[in-house]
């Protein structure tokens, strides 16, 4: 990281999260491309249903509770497991599909932006971890198809404004305009 000219190095395992608020509340304004070029996903958590609502909402202050949580890895696990998703086989047939993915966002003259090669290597990265999380070896096209919408929505804005989930359905379009490979 770097901050006025001075870089700072940050630890090997570190975790960012944002949250983001609708452009349409006052005092939102939407980040440069580069910047939304830097996160891997944009989630979508959503409302959680009546019970967990109900037990937050008896729960008091939920940040009170984070000291309780144990911690699901350490950081050498962190880095073990960044390994072993690193090592996950992907398949030139499969690198051929993610190009095609990747160069129909750049041909599409309906599209602000196509995706950037730091896009590509996050779509890679996150098919990878999704093979690695179902336990296979390679990646799978459909490691792909599920992990394209969360990785590109927030890049992908058409030149016409189209709403606010109009990101997820770009996915959608160029999900069904490329062809699987065999």
């Amino acid at each position: 990281m770097s901050a006025d000219g001075t870089t700072y190095r940050l630890p090997d395992v570190f975790f960012v999260v944002a949250t983001q608020n609708p452009h349409e509340q006052l005092g939102t304004f939407a980040l440069p491309e580069s910047q939304l070029d830097r996160f891997l996903m944009r989630v979508t958590l959503g409302y959680p249903d009546a019970a967990h609502e109900r037990e937050l909402l008896r729960g008091g202050e939920r940040r009170e509770l984070l000291p309780e949580i144990p911690p699901a890895l350490d950081a050498a696990a962190v880095l073990r497991v960044q390994h072993e998703v690193r090592a996950v086989h992907v398949a030139d047939a499969l690198l051929d599909y993610c190009q095609a993915l990747i160069a129909c966002t750049r041909e599409r003259s309906d599209l602000k932006l196509g995706l950037s090669p730091r896009a590509g290597q996050g779509l890679l990265r996150a098919a990878q971890a999704w093979a690695y999380l179902a336990g296979r070896a390679a990646v799978l096209p459909e490691d792909v198809q599920a992990v394209l919408p969360p990785v590109v929505a927030h890049r992908l804005e058409r030149r016409e404004p189209g709403g606010s989930a109009d990101g997820e359905l770009i996915a959608a379009e160029i999900l069904r305009a490329v062809p699987v490979p065999l």
